[in-house]
């Protein structure tokens, strides 16, 4: 086998496309081994065309250069639009929990809150009291802790409020 015909190299470049290809299909969404692919299908049409060994690898570098530069915006723009994980810890974030022990930051006691259907120790994002029953939104996951904010407190129950007495006499 002669590494420096352009004959061998065409089924090395298609070969290495179709890895590449395949690699970034396993990759989804990354476009990171696109770019490669394309270089490479390139470099295999110079050496059909019956270019040098080294031109071939010019242009494989230079053609995965530009295609890698035009994938970038691409995958950037595509991975913000993409959803939070639904996997690890990640797929807490921006959801909506139940207080279901008071959280402050004074005490010694930790705040809980209830998301779904486990139970976490939380903390206030801005250090305020939260109390019992307020909706919050998880802000970010710390190991086993729940960092929140609070969304909404709970209704204040005016019936168990006693009325104000009033007197009775009047000019």
């Amino acid at each position: 086998m002669d590494l420096g015909s352009p004959e061998v190299w065409r089924f090395i470049w298609l070969t290495a496309a179709v890895g590449f290809a395949l690699g970034e299909l396993a990759l989804a969404g990354s476009f990171f081994l696109a770019p490669f692919a394309v270089g490479a299908a390139a470099a295999a049409g110079s050496a059909f065309v019956g270019l040098p060994v080294g031109v071939s690898w010019a242009v494989f570098l230079a053609v995965s250069f530009v295609a890698f530069a035009g994938f970038r915006p691409l995958a950037r723009r595509l991975d913000l639009r993409s959803p939070q994980s639904a996997v690890g810890a990640g797929r807490w974030v921006n959801r909506e929990a139940l207080v279901v022990r008071d959280i402050d930051a004074r005490s010694d006691t930790k705040g809980a809150v209830r998301l779904d259907r486990e139970e976490w120790t939380a903390e206030s994002l801005t250090g305020d009291r939260i109390p019992v029953g307020s909706r919050v939104l998880v802000c970010r996951v710390e190991g086993t802790r729940l960092v929140v904010m609070p969304l909404e407190y709970p209704e204040l129950d005016v019936s168990s409020v006693d009325e104000p007495k009033r007197d009775g006499g009047g000019a």
